[in-house]
């Protein structure tokens, strides 16, 4: 039997972030036709990944495959969903659950989030904010500022990370900080999956820098994400074949 495909992603109070995740999982379907696959959450929607993997193992499947549609290794992917995992092999004897590794930064997801960002007039007096959601963790950040970095080379036009919480720079200390390099104009790159409230806090807070600040759309509309995530459960089953071996 092979192994489903369970995908989860954080949770929202906001449903449209639920609904995307679920359209996303839908395209996944579509492009990998007879792989069972189901959508999942840590917290604030349903169903809990918890209860997606209790219900597989009760189904009688006795090996999953999880992938985390998350785009940084942070507290979530690196203490979260562990715990939950252990929690559900310990009740369910013999379920062996592999972990794909996160999405990340992933050069398709770059491109989508570029891509999002090339309809926006731009020119010399214009800034761009690469925003994302913050972490506690100092390399999760660390990794969007380096996206930040190899954007300004491949852009010629100054960029800036920022924040949505748990880090600096916030919204506006990065809009400030454009505005000392000569930016007059903000562009706003999403590096965000599915809408919901701190996407809206971001909008918000560049508009109050930038009344007409473009503002592009998250990322999991875009068919190649599916092939992301088809990637990351290819990448694990393997792991989880030569382990059962």
């Amino acid at each position: 039997m092979t192994p489903p495909l369970v995908a989860v992603a954080h949770g929202s109070r906001d449903p449209r972030s639920a609904a995307t995740v679920r359209a996303l999982v839908d395209v996944v379907r579509a492009q990998a036709p007879g792989l069972d696959v189901h959508e999942s959450f840590l917290d604030l929607s349903e169903p809990r990944v918890t209860d997606v993997l209790r219900g597989l193992y009760a189904d009688g499947h006795r090996s999953a495959v999880v992938v985390p549609l998350l785009l940084g290794s942070a507290f979530h992917a690196r203490v979260d969903l562990p715990a939950l995992v252990d929690e559900v092999t310990a009740a369910c004897p013999g379920f062996r659950i592999r972990v794909s590794d996160v999405l990340g930064a992933d050069p398709v997801l770059q491109a989508v989030a570029l891509e999002r960002i090339a309809e926006a007039r731009r020119g010399s007096d214009t800034g761009v904010l690469l925003s994302a959601v913050g972490s506690s963790n100092p390399e999760a950040n660390a990794v969007v500022a380096g996206l930040a970095a190899r954007w300004e080379k491949q852009l010629g036009l100054p960029v800036s990370e920022a924040f949505a919480s748990a880090a600096q720079p916030d919204i506006p200390a990065a809009a400030a900080r454009l505005r000392d390099r000569g930016a007059r104009r903000l562009v706003v790159a999403s590096w965000f999956l599915a809408p919901g409230l701190l996407p809206d806090r971001i909008a918000s807070l560049a508009r109050e820098a930038d009344p007409h600040a473009f503002i592009a759309e998250p990322l999991a509309d875009d068919p190649r994400v599916a092939d992301v995530v088809i990637g990351r459960y290819a990448a694990a089953i393997s792991g989880l074949l030569r382990a059962a071996a």
